[in-house]
């Protein structure tokens, strides 16, 4: 989503330049510049214990070093005690048993358009994170999966413990998608959905589903809770239904208003404490 240009239109180039000049005087002075140019490289990937656990959001650096005193905090696997220690980002630190990040915690929203592949790895095909690649400079990741021609909400974060409390099996997460199917849903197969279908994923439960008000009954509403990849499609093709578009409307309480196809918003500070509360 384009999230506008940074750029202040209107200034004039001698500000902008006199800003970047700040900036550069800010680090050093030109002589010391040559000097601590390596020691900075070197250290730019290590943070000490303390404001590492701090800048996680789980307490502040005064109280992370009676925490750190204590054991509370693991590095890769073992209790680290000392104080000043350093970790590295790539470290794997715990908080209480629970893995944490030294980044600050961001979610994205994304409208996914068609064609693209929900995967985190460079593809030869197009993924989601191209759509997001502005969003922000933290790295995030989807939480859960929409398949490449399924479009909707999609959300994004580097939140580990939300990501795995949204995806696990008895989150209970509200998830509801348009069906578009290529004839028109019968009433008897519509009520054999409701009352549950057996698949060889097992038996599938869905809590509501209904013809879309104003629209032709080939155009279905559904709302589950399974986290299971093409459930959708393999529910209507069971009952020997195509699916033409699939499109997901609302995901845990959020919705698509405001926000068009292919396009990205960040979540408001009300919305992330309504997913945490779920």
């Amino acid at each position: 989503m384009s999230r506008g240009d940074r750029s202040r239109d209107g200034k004039s180039s001698g500000r902008q330049g006199k800003s970047k000049i700040k900036t550069f005087k800010q680090d050093n002075t030109p002589v010391k510049k040559s000097v601590r140019s390596p020691k900075k490289i070197v250290e730019s990937d290590e943070i000490r214990l303390n404001k590492y656990v701090a800048n996680s959001g789980v307490c502040s650096r005064r109280e992370a070093d009676l925490y750190i005193q204590t054991g509370s905090v693991w590095v890769n696997g073992k209790p680290v005690t000392e104080m000043g220690y350093k970790v590295k980002l790539t470290d794997e630190v715990k908080f209480d048993g629970r893995l944490i990040t030294p980044h600050k915690k961001e979610y994205v929203l994304l409208n996914k358009p068609k064609g693209f592949v929900t995967s985190t790895s460079p593809e030869k095909t197009r993924t989601v994170m191209d759509l997001v690649a502005n969003a922000s400079k933290q790295r995030l990741k989807p939480v859960g999966r929409l398949e490449r021609n399924t479009t909707g909400l999609l959300l994004f974060t580097n939140d580990v413990d939300l990501e795995k409390k949204l995806t696990h099996h008895k989150s209970g997460v509200r998830k509801i998608f348009h069906v578009e199917l290529e004839r028109n849903l019968k009433f008897e197969d519509l009520q054999r959905i409701e009352k549950g279908i057996k698949l060889e994923e097992g038996f599938i439960n869905v809590d509501e589903i209904s013809y879309i008000e104003g629209a032709s009954k080939n155009e279905i509403g559904i709302q589950l809770q399974s986290s299971k990849n093409g459930i959708i499609h393999k529910l209507f093709e069971h009952l020997n239904y195509s699916v033409v578009k699939l499109d997901r409307v609302i995901y845990a309480g959020l919705t698509k208003k405001d926000l068009p196809r292919s396009h990205w918003r960040v979540l408001t500070e009300q919305e992330v404490i309504n997913l945490k509360m779920m």
